[in-house]
């Protein structure tokens, strides 16, 4: 199936065509139209021809609707970037102009190449009945940052007075993967939550003598310091390092396009306070929640910082934006340590999650002698 979905998702570039060559399809009202036509017909297509063996999840039908429309994301990237033409022109004008920005031709790569390749390993997880959630939570925390700061950056950056009818397909891509991470966080986890004797031996030891986990909390004090200064840059805080950071380090942040601005306050609302319990999930045994909000936070970081690094960097940000080449390896090493931190730590937790289990009562920890609570279990029986 994933094979279909990723044949049929080309399709896009013959409707991408027909649309640019056609002067009556380029209107912007038009555009919506066919936009959502489009999408009622994509889905339609995948509802016929699954009908005879209906998949069991039905987010099948999101990722591949998701699938068709990455195709027309890599196809504006590479147009706005000179690779291809003869796809895009109308929509740079008539559709959605601040696509054409530095961040919204990275988050362009990102959903074609990154978020296609999500869409068909979850598609064949879900043919062949295996489990996707842990990719699946990966994946609605790329998507659901990427839309977030793409619509707000929208209404208050500099496009703000430049909103088409098109615009209003982006809440579509919003709501979506808001309700797939509702649907998965709500679904039993891929792994045991409660753990025996490896899991109590784990516990037992104190952060000391656990090095990876220390250097992990000290890399995650360091990211809530990192997006607290960032934070307050982009609150336009008055102090002195606020403002050697923003004129020596990243003038980017106060990009007038917007987004840097709006991805660091998602950040810094809401990102650092996850940052701090997993601080907390390090420190205190037994937090099942790691898992899921570990995998989830990771995937908003990488991508916010995708977008970030490459939009900063791209020649489409005004040279004022950009990162002062005396400062330039400085930065870049700091987004990037920053956005493999998130990484490091989902990866810690999944792959010795001893540590973030429920201990197993065993036998005696009642309080009963071991004789009366076995009896007790038998009479329960």
């Amino acid at each position: 199936m994933e094979t279909l979905v990723f044949l049929f998702s080309f399709s896009a570039l013959g409707v991408l065509y027909a649309m640019n060559t056609i002067p009556e399809f380029q209107e912007p009202y038009v555009i919506l139209e066919i936009g959502v036509a489009v999408l009622v017909i994509v889905f339609f297509f995948y509802y016929l021809i699954t009908r005879g063996n209906p998949p069991k999840d039905v987010l099948f039908f999101v990722f591949a609707e998701f699938s068709f429309t990455c195709v027309i994301d890599l196809t504006s990237a590479l147009e706005y970037d000179g690779v291809v033409s003869g796809f895009m022109e109308f929509y740079q004008k008539t559709g959605e102009p601040y696509l054409g920005t530095a961040y919204g031709i990275m988050m362009c790569y990102w959903d074609g190449v990154a978020h296609f390749v999500m869409y068909l390993m979850m598609i064949s997880r879900i043919t062949d009945r295996r489990a996707y959630r842990t990719l699946g939570l990966f994946w609605a925390g790329s998507l659901c940052a990427n839309m977030s700061v793409f619509i707000t950056g929208i209404v208050a950056g500099k496009y703000g007075s430049e909103i088409r009818p098109a615009f209003w397909l982006n809440f579509f891509f919003l709501l979506m993967p808001v309700w797939g991470a509702v649907s998965l966080f709500t679904r039993p986890k891929d792994r045991p939550l409660i753990g025996g004797y490896n899991a109590q031996h784990a516990q037992s030891m104190k952060l000391i003598w656990r090095p990876l986990d220390l250097v992990l909390v000290v890399l995650l004090l360091g990211a809530m310091a990192f997006t607290t200064l960032r934070g307050l840059v982009a609150l336009d805080s008055r102090l002195e390092a606020c403002s050697v950071y923003l004129s020596q380090y990243e003038p980017y942040l106060k990009d007038p396009v917007g987004y840097p601005r709006v991805m660091m306050l998602l950040l810094f609302f809401y990102g650092l306070p996850l940052l701090g319990a997993f601080v907390y999930g390090l420190l205190k045994p037994g937090c099942t929640w790691m898992s899921d909000w570990t995998t989830f936070f990771a995937g908003v970081v990488i991508q916010c910082q995708w977008s970030h690094i490459g939009g900063s960097l791209h020649s489409r940000t005004t040279a004022p934006f950009h990162i002062p080449s005396d400062a330039f390896w400085t930065v870049l090493a700091a987004n990037l340590l920053y956005a493999a931190t998130p990484v490091l730590v989902a990866l810690r937790v999944h792959s010795n999650p001893y540590f973030f289990l429920k201990i197993a009562p065993f036998p005696g920890q009642t309080g009963l002698p071991i004789s009366e609570e076995k009896d007790t279990k038998y009479k329960d029986k």
